[in-house]
């Protein structure tokens, strides 16, 4: 599979070929929604926490005799129905962690990469390099390809000066190519991508092919 290779200016320079099997693959909803919850999921710190009635702080006297005061049978002074009280069935520290079988996450990223290449919502760059931040720059190129819209621009490494150049525009985002995701595929539009991080990106799913190789092989014998 080839795409078009562009300048900055919007001129196609050259093609480049990319792997069917990264850039080539069927796109299966339910694999790539597994993997965003997942993803998601993850994020989270599960660090809320609330105090139950045997925790707060309080006297545990009854506040009056039971009967004949025209009250309500009240507790302690710790109970729910008073402010300051404990909480019922509040949130405590808990691990949102969710499993996903390494082969089905590169499935699924290889799924949103294909997606963008079947939707015609990449732009390959031959280069992006600035010796300074420079976001009026940046804005030029997005509004070059016509991007007005959500945007992932993604390097070969991490690049400070891009960084700095795009984190004052919105929904656009920076990623280096050994940390691209499905979220930030999903969060979107458009994907601009330079050749090198492609062919980080082909370079990381080598790997991952020969070690299962390697492992089958070994499993095998």
């Amino acid at each position: 599979m080839q795409i078009p290779v562009h300048d900055i200016t919007g001129k196609v320079v050259d093609q480049i070929e990319v792997s069917e099997n990264v850039f080539g693959v069927a796109f299966h909803p339910q694999l790539v929604h597994q993997a965003m919850v997942r993803q998601m999921a993850n994020g989270r710190q599960g660090t809320a926490d609330t105090k139950t009635m045997g925790q707060v702080a309080g006297s545990s006297r009854k506040l009056y005799r039971q009967k004949h005061t025209g009250r309500a049978r009240r507790g302690a002074i710790t109970s729910p129905l008073f402010r300051g009280g404990g909480v019922i069935f509040g949130p405590h520290p808990r691990s949102y962690r969710q499993d996903m079988p390494k082969k089905m996450r590169q499935q699924a990223l290889r799924c949103m990469l294909s997606t963008k290449v079947a939707e015609n919502k990449i732009v390959v760059l031959n280069k992006l390099e600035f010796e300074k931040p420079a976001t009026k720059e940046i804005l030029n190129i997005l509004n070059t390809f016509g991007i007005d819209s959500s945007a992932l621009v993604v390097t070969a490494t991490s690049d400070q000066n891009i960084l700095k150049s795009c984190q004052n525009i919105g929904n656009i985002a920076v990623l280096p190519a050994t940390l691209i995701n499905v979220v930030a595929l999903l969060s979107s539009t458009f994907l601009v991508v330079t050749v090198p991080a492609i062919k980080v990106i082909e370079e990381l799913w080598k790997k991952e092919e020969k070690a299962a190789v390697s492992e089958e092989v070994s499993t095998s014998a």
